[in-house]
């Protein structure tokens, strides 16, 4: 058993290449092998949102606070909000932010696959986003 205490994992910044706007990262859990899950809360501050991406074994997103948005390629811009649970399947290209006007938080739980957990593409733009 392991117990990882609360403020015992520091937090980062969302790097510039993988999003636009501020973000934070908060690491929850690394899975050891064999397991290969790993979660983290991140919080969007309001326009903040990820680059478009993929992951080879999917995500889920645990939305805990505020209100955000998310997409999949060729589908509607949807509003989030705290309850909400959203799968992306393996390789959906997507993103996911935070509301123009509000942050959001969320955890965000995926796989590795051969050590690798996300694909990043190319940034969403202002069009995209909808702001």
């Amino acid at each position: 058993m392991e117990i990882k205490r609360a403020g015992s994992q520091p937090s980062g910044k969302g790097p510039a290449d993988w999003f636009t706007g501020s973000v934070r990262i908060d690491p929850l859990f690394q899975a050891e092998e064999p397991a290969r899950t790993a979660g983290n809360s991140v919080t969007f501050e309001p326009g903040a949102r990820t680059a478009w991406h993929t992951h080879p074994l999917g995500q889920t997103l645990i939305v805990t606070a505020g209100s955000g948005r998310v997409q999949r390629e060729g589908g509607p811009v949807e509003a989030i909000y705290p309850g909400d649970v959203v799968w992306f399947p393996p390789g959906e290209k997507h993103w996911h932010g935070a509301s123009p006007t509000t942050a959001m938080t969320h955890i965000a739980i995926q796989e590795q696959l051969d050590g690798r957990a996300v694909d990043w593409l190319e940034k969403v733009t202002d069009a995209e986003y909808g702001a």
